[in-house]
């Protein structure tokens, strides 16, 4: 009994085949290589085993994939009583779908929503150590793990506790609405159904997904899932051990089920991981390149492949201190702040990605941090180097958690003797060298969907007007402004921006700062000059590199550093006309 089929736009053929479990005939859908590991994808109310669409594609370029209709949904069969939705049912119809697809070899399950609440049935069956080898589950719980977790907190009710089982009911007031007769499948036919694509991009972002034609009958149906297992299971749980390696992906901003209902797996899980991803809860439909990858990395972990850094910090019960299984990326390393911080993050236990103009000062800085750390050139006003740079470090390292625009230059001297070979420069660098990084960099941890950090150095300039840096001021108030901007975009993304303003710091940028409308002779003089005043100054970059730390630990949105350059800061916010003042005094000479 099999047919094939096309996605649209899609090279990949889907075989379709049915599978008899008791009184149901299960539409079992198939792609990819059989001889490769078989990754079986189970849906959640109200979809079909469209959901997966997205994921499917991906996937099957390595592995065996298999999707199905659940009892009740697409072209499967629907049973008209409640009692034929309870989950020990829907555990066979998964067994048996897992057996017809791949008798010999246990299978990678993947689920979401009820589709995850039935896999739990069979991932905490004695069945599963044969037949299942891992499971990846996505705001979707057990229900007899929800009972306990609802009984151990009001068994201690103090305020936080309530206050967790209060939020969580809060959040599943749907459940309830279910429970009325007649109107939940009335209104999913007429109402909802119809409509259900547009609220899904209006509520949780999703785009492109059309939903099965059989929608609104499917979710009349699908109310019995409610009805059937929900209070009594909850009300009368069983312990409920698993000995399958278990993912659980829990969306940061899921309306439905509260990260909080993960909080015990651990006294039912032996090997248990948990991650987070920026989304909402139909991930599979908004982030399956995100939600891909995090079943890809757990599966080929399952199978023997080395851990990567995101599992290994999502490993419950390995130690997760400070920046431990971090990876950061810092431009202008080689030497002064860049090096100060690159040596800081390393202490708290990151992984560092040092890179710089200057090779050779990159290398020096990794050799002085240990095999944690990795040189790199990069010219940071070059868009395609930077684009490069940023490709090596993924395929070498993996996504960034952390990225430090830190590089640049120095540039002081009047207006009318900055050329505009000087400004293309000092704006070459300082600011577009930050978009540079921003861009590219942001990309990449939008799309990996786990959050992330990034700063960009800014400078006491950016808010204190000076005659006589007009040129390097403007770009580092450019700087500001743009990460107030990408702070207030990214945010939909989970990754944080800061800027950081450090004020007078003893490095080697006065060495290298261009004075314009100066010779040689003169120039000399004056980064002499200018040395020498930040040196007494005192104010070293491990101190800077310290305040971007904490900047990433907190999330501050702008970080000025030195005293004076705090002063600054609030002389700008307050008392602007006496700051345009003292902006008229030349402080080079």
């Amino acid at each position: 009994m099999a047919s094939e089929l096309r996605f649209p736009e899609s090279a990949m053929t889907v075989r379709r085949r049915t599978v008899r479990s008791g009184e149901a005939e299960l539409a079992v859908f198939t792609q990819g290589d059989p001889g490769s590991p078989t990754i079986l994808l189970v849906h959640g109310f109200p979809d079909t085993h469209a959901l997966w669409d997205g994921m499917a594609e991906r996937l099957a370029e390595n592995y065996h994939v298999v999707r199905y209709d659940t009892r009740g949904a697409g072209e499967s069969t629907a049973p008209r009583k409640r009692s034929a939705y309870r989950t020990q049912l829907l555990a066979e119809d998964l067994f048996a779908v897992a057996d017809a697809v791949s008798p010999r070899l246990p299978v990678h399950l993947v689920a979401h929503d009820w589709g995850s609440i039935q896999s739990w049935e069979a991932v905490t069956d004695s069945r599963a150590k044969t037949r299942i080898a891992s499971f990846t589950s996505v705001s979707g719980p057990s229900l007899d793990h929800v009972g306990h977790w609802v009984r151990r907190r009001l068994s201690r009710p103090t305020p936080a506790n309530v206050a967790k089982v209060v939020n969580q009911l809060v959040h599943s007031w749907y459940i309830y609405l279910f429970h009325i007769p007649v109107l939940p499948g009335l209104a999913w036919r007429t109402v909802i159904g119809p409509r259900w694509g547009e609220i899904l991009r209006r509520v949780e972002g999703v785009t492109g997904h059309v939903p099965a034609p059989t929608i609104g009958a499917d979710a009349a149906r699908g109310v019995q899932l409610y009805r059937a297992n929900m209070f009594n299971r909850i009300s009368r749980p069983r312990p409920r051990p698993a000995e399958v390696p278990v993912q659980v992906v829990i969306p940061t901003r899921d309306r439905f089920v509260t990260a909080r209902l993960a909080e015990d797996l651990d006294r039912w899980i032996g090997r248990l991981w948990r991650r987070e991803v920026v989304a909402g809860h139909w991930v599979p439909l908004s982030h399956p390149e995100a939600l891909t990858r995090m079943v890809e990395e757990f599966v080929d972990h399952v199978g023997g492949a080395p851990s990567t850094r995101s599992l290994q910090r999502a490993k419950v019960g390995e130690p997760d201190e400070g920046f431990t299984n971090r990876l950061v990326v810092i431009t202008g390393a080689g030497r002064g702040i860049g090096r100060a911080t690159a040596l800081a993050f390393a202490e708290r236990g990151a992984e560092v990605v040092v890179a710089d103009v200057d090779l050779d000062a990159a290398r020096r800085t990794a050799a002085d941090i240990g095999p944690a750390a990795y040189p790199y050139r990069v010219d940071v006003a070059d868009e395609e180097a930077v684009r490069r740079f940023a490709e090596d470090v993924v395929d070498e390292h993996g996504v960034p958690d952390v990225v430090v625009n830190n590089a640049g230059i120095g540039m002081a001297g009047p207006f009318l003797d900055t050329t505009a070979a000087d400004w293309r420069r000092v704006v070459d660098v300082n600011l577009l060298g930050v978009a540079n990084g921003c861009r590219v960099f942001g990309a990449l941890m939008a799309e990996a969907g786990e959050g992330g950090h990034i700063v960009n150095l800014s400078s006491a300039a950016a808010y204190t007007p000076s005659r006589a840096m007009s040129a390097y001021a403007a770009s580092k108030a450019a700087v500001l402004m743009l990460s107030d901007c990408l702070r207030a975009e990214l945010a939909d993304h989970g990754i944080g921006v800061s800027a950081v303003c450090p004020g007078i710091v003893a490095t080697d940028i006065t060495n290298t700062t261009r004075f314009t409308g100066t010779d040689d002779v003169e120039q000399q003089r004056l980064r002499q000059k200018a040395t020498k005043a930040y040196a007494r100054r005192g104010f070293g970059p491990e101190l800077v590199a310290a305040a971007i730390v904490r900047a990433v630990e907190r999330g501050t949105p702008v970080v000025p550093v030195t005293p004076e350059a705090k002063i600054a800061r609030l002389g700008a916010r307050f008392a602007p006309a006496l700051m345009r003042r003292a902006a008229r005094f030349n402080v080079i000479g």
